[in-house]
C-alpha cells in the first residue's frame, strides 16, 4: 500500500471519530477487548487460520465499493478480510449480564453480526435507504433457524442505517438468561436496549433460543462475545464492555 493511500486511511478514521457519542469516555467501568497490536483475548471459531488485521485506519476500498482497503500494522481497527469472506473470531472471556459499545463498517453490500453469548445476533448489514427493515436489516435482532425455516427475530423500530462505508455503533445492554439449580433455563435472554446510531431499536426484546449462525455452544449464564467475520468484509472498532448488575 502506498503512503498516499495509508496517510488517506488514516485521515478518514480520524474524521469520523468525532461522528459518535462514546459512553466509554465518561462512564466507569467500561474495558477495552481490542489491544490495537495483535488479537489477544480472541479466538477463531472452529480453529480455522485468522485472517483479521490490524490496522491503523479502515475504509472502503477506492477502487472497489464492494472491498476493504487497509494500513495493515498497530492499530485500534480490525478487519476480517480485504476482498471476500474471512471467519468468526470471539472473544476467550465469558459474560454475563453485560453492556456492550461497538463501532463497525463495511462495504456495500456486505454482511455480518455481533453475537452476545456467541448465540443471539445483533445484525449489521448494508441497509441504508430501506423503507421497512426487518430482524435481517442492520439492528435486527436475527431470527432462529428450525426445521430449515426462519423463527422469530426482532425488526428495528427505525432505520438508523449510515451509508455503506461510513462508522456506525451498537450500545446494547444485554441480559443474560437465567437457570435454576438443576440447570432448567427459567427466563429466556433478553435485549434490554439497543441504541444504533443514536436512535433506539430495541427494549426489552427476549430471545427464545439462539440465532441462526450461532456458536455450537449451550446457553449459559456466561458466554463469550462472537464478531461474524464470514460473510463478507466488515471492520470493527472501539469494542468496551461493562458489567451490570441485574437481579
Amino acid at each position: 500500500m502506498n503512503h498516499i493511500l495509508a496517510s488517506f486511511l488514516v485521515a478518514a478514521s480520524l474524521a469520523a471519530a468525532a461522528d459518535f457519542e462514546r459512553p466509554y469516555q465518561t462512564g466507569q467501568g467500561w474495558r477495552p477487548l481490542l489491544t490495537g497490536r495483535d488479537f489477544s483475548g480472541w479466538q477463531v471459531r472452529d480453529g480455522k487460520p485468522n485472517e483479521w488485521i490490524t490496522a491503523a485506519g479502515v475504509t472502503v476500498d477506492p477502487a472497489n465499493p464492494k472491498a476493504l482497503a487497509a494500513a495493515k500494522g498497530p492499530g485500534l481497527e480490525i478487519a476480517n478480510s480485504l476482498a471476500g469472506k474471512g471467519n468468526d473470531i470471539y472473544t476467550t472471556e465469558k459474560f454475563g449480564d453485560v453492556e456492550v459499545y461497538v463501532e463497525w463498517m463495511i462495504p456495500k453490500g456486505s454482511n455480518s453480526g455481533v453475537y452476545l453469548h456467541g448465540l443471539y445476533e445483533v445484525q449489521v448489514f448494508d441497509s441504508y435507504g430501506v423503507p421497512h427493515p426487518d430482524e435481517s436489516h442492520a439492528g435486527g435482532i436475527y431470527h432462529q433457524w428450525i426445521n430449515d425455516k426462519p423463527v422469530g427475530g426482532e425488526a428495528p423500530r427505525v432505520n438508523a442505517s449510515r451509508p455503506a462505508g461510513e462508522w456506525q455503533y451498537f450500545h446494547i445492554w444485554f441480559r443474560a438468561p437465567r437457570f435454576d439449580p438443576s440447570g432448567k433455563k427459567v427466563e429466556d435472554a433478553k435485549f434490554i436496549k439497543v441504541i444504533y446510531n443514536g436512535q433506539v431499536v430495541h427494549e426489552n426484546a427476549a430471545i427464545a433460543g439462539p440465532t441462526r449462525a450461532h456458536m455450537e455452544i449451550p446457553e449459559a449464564p456466561v458466554n463469550p462475545i462472537m464478531l461474524q467475520g464470514d460473510h463478507g468484509p466488515v471492520a470493527f472498532r472501539n469494542i468496551y464492555v461493562r458489567s451490570l448488575h441485574l437481579k
